[in-house]
């Protein structure tokens, strides 16, 4: 398994600590970090600080994770990529993912309806540019050129690279499905490795129905890494964040990751938490967050304890760990992440029983 880390998100540019990020990505790049993600949500954009990166790291993979498809036309996106693949000496992942309704409606003023077959035409578009053909497609979001006028097939001039991978961040079964038929690998949330198969192995199956050989898709997943003797009280202070994502990100008929984790084993638990939250009661919410969701999401407790789930993420088919290492200060997060990816190297000797 390889690991990555993230950077960014809605809470970034709030204040110029740009060059206290860089030093720690610089010290996570030294430490064995294999991609790191930049975020875009309504911070800082997931374009520009990679490009800032990839002058000053020199192993690491660069990668979007991901970018809106609705803030950017599908050729803009291809053009982009192809721009930062060229900047990083062909280390860069473009990651894409639909967002939801609140960010795409009202910050871009795009329709949200049929994410999935604006998804579908985004990737399409990007691999035509991709591949240097003349990029021509008559779909029902995209009309490439527009009919009626006075556009004409193009090519971008940059060169043709084809080798740049496209992962996406999907949740619904149809989503995950159709990142196993076309994604070079998924961004992965709600997996929960005791039932790998309610996201997984919906990817899994899109792969096996499109033909495509077992491995073609890369399966990167993770969570938060926090070391302790006491899981009670590591367990804790994550509640909050857990009933907010069951009750707050979506409506009371449309919340994907509450869906999710409900096809995870927690129907009944996910249920009562969303009940409660939107009930208005975020105290009985985060009390009702079961201690097995968290500790199944996130990785907690002594090194051995952090062991095991690793090696449950690796038996469920985890092939990136994607690590939030915990701590007070930019010092404590760097032992974390050494720790962790010490032990991550540990698991990876391990011989594994067939």
């Amino acid at each position: 398994m390889r690991t990555a880390i993230g950077f960014g998100g809605p809470a970034s540019g709030r204040r110029r600590d740009w060059e206290e990020q860089v030093e720690f990505l610089r010290e996570a790049e030294r430490l064995g970090v294999d991609i790191l993600w930049s975020a875009e949500a309504w911070g800082m954009d997931g374009v520009s600080t990679l490009a800032y990166l990839a002058a000053v790291t020199h192993r690491v993979q660069l990668g979007t994770g991901i970018l809106q498809i609705s803030a950017r036309t599908p050729v803009m996106t291809a053009m982009t990529a192809l721009s930062l693949a060229a900047l990083s000496g062909d280390r860069f992942i473009l990651g894409l993912g639909v967002s939801g309704p609140q960010v795409v409606e009202g910050l871009h003023g795009v329709r949200f309806a049929d994410p999935l077959g604006r998804l579908r035409e985004t990737v399409d578009i990007v691999r035509q540019a991709f591949a240097g053909d003349k990029i021509s497609y008559a779909g029902r979001h995209h009309s490439l050129p527009l009919p009626d006028s006075g556009g004409k097939s193009l090519r971008l001039a940059q060169p043709a690279n084809d080798t740049i991978e496209i992962w996406l961040a999907t949740l619904g079964p149809n989503s995950l499905r159709y990142t196993g038929e076309a994604a070079d690998g998924w961004v992965g949330t709600c997996f929960v490795p005791s039932s790998p198969e309610a996201t997984w192995g919906h990817v899994l199956a899109g792969a096996a129905s499109a033909g495509r050989a077992p491995g073609s898709v890369t399966c990167q997943v993770g969570g938060a890494v926090e070391f302790g003797d006491d899981l009670d009280a590591l367990i804790a202070p994550r509640r909050p964040g857990i009933a907010f994502t069951l009750g707050a990100m979506g409506s009371a008929t449309a919340n994907f990751y509450n869906d999710a984790y409900r096809r995870g084993g927690f129907e009944h638990e996910c249920r009562s938490v969303q009940r409660l939250w939107l009930d208005g009661d975020r105290a009985g919410a985060a009390a009702a967050v079961p201690d097995r969701l968290v500790t199944e999401t996130n990785f907690l407790g002594t090194p051995a304890q952090v062991a095991e789930q690793v090696r449950a993420y690796r038996d469920a088919g985890a092939d990136v760990l994607r690590l939030q290492p915990e701590g007070t200060t930019a010092t404590d997060r760097l032992e974390t992440l050494a720790q962790m990816i010490d032990i991550v190297q540990t698991v990876n000797a391990e011989p594994v029983a067939r």
